[in-house]
């Protein structure tokens, strides 16, 4: 009996489960591992990025208010030696997706990016954010030119305030990937890809030969990468 009781504690001890863990696990999908050869923080980027709307409870979403303070936390957190951020997206609010996007892009913690399924729209920025950027041959990107939703008059200077808005999207993934920004925006006015819209999809593969992604991997090369960067990172805090 009592040997049993010393290994229930010495798991205990080894797997601390505390009500921080599991809030993050219910609320974000995010389970903190303590045994690995680096500690790293793994970020799920799933569904819909939600803005300032709620969406209905029916949607997959991902909310930018929960991620912000998140990434804060972590890029202070000195337990925290690298951040992985998996994504499965299929866009959502441009403003919410480009602060979290600038908000991991400007993180000196070492950060390495995999799309998994799907890294649509808003998705691309997210994507290119992280220091290195991987995808799965079967995951796919689209890109495409801001859409706007709701009632939008009809004046030059509502088009400026969305051209405006898709120039800084452009300027963003082409300072943060290979490619460059008019090949970008060629590959977001493209006319004859996708049905009834503008835009080009594009594969794994296809990602990488354009410059938006650095290269093809699975979800062990995205841990080798990241290993990588930490082993060759200097201390980030003396």
């Amino acid at each position: 009996m009592e040997k049993h009781a010393n290994s229930t504690k010495s798991q205990e001890s080894r797997f601390p489960v505390s009500d921080i863990t599991l809030e993050l696990l219910e609320k974000l999908g995010a389970l903190p591992v303590y045994h690995a050869k680096h500690t790293i923080y793994c970020l799920n980027i799933v569904g819909q990025i939600e803005g300032h709307s709620l969406l209905p409870e029916t949607c997959k979403t991902t909310k930018y208010e929960h991620l912000l303070p998140l990434l804060a936390a972590i890029e202070q957190e000195r337990t925290v030696e690298g951040l992985l951020i998996l994504l499965n997206t299929v866009g959502g609010d441009v403003e919410a997706g480009l602060a979290l996007a600038e908000m991991i892009a400007g993180m000196e913690l070492p950060s390495v990016s995999l799309v998994l399924g799907g890294g649509h729209s808003i998705g691309v920025p997210l994507a290119v954010s992280a220091k290195q950027s991987l995808i799965v041959p079967s995951a796919s990107m689209t890109v495409h030119p801001v859409r706007m939703n709701g009632t939008l008059m009809g004046v030059p200077q509502a088009m400026h305030c969305v051209e405006g808005m898709q120039e800084r999207i452009l300027q963003f993934v082409a300072s943060h990937s290979h490619i460059s920004r008019d090949a970008l925006y060629a590959l977001m006015t493209r006319t004859d890809a996708l049905v009834m819209d503008f835009g080009s999809v594009l594969d794994g593969q296809q990602a990488v030969e354009a410059g938006l992604i650095d290269s093809v991997g699975s979800i062990s090369d995205a841990i080798h990468a990241l290993y990588a960067q930490i082993e060759a990172a200097q201390t980030r805090y003396p």
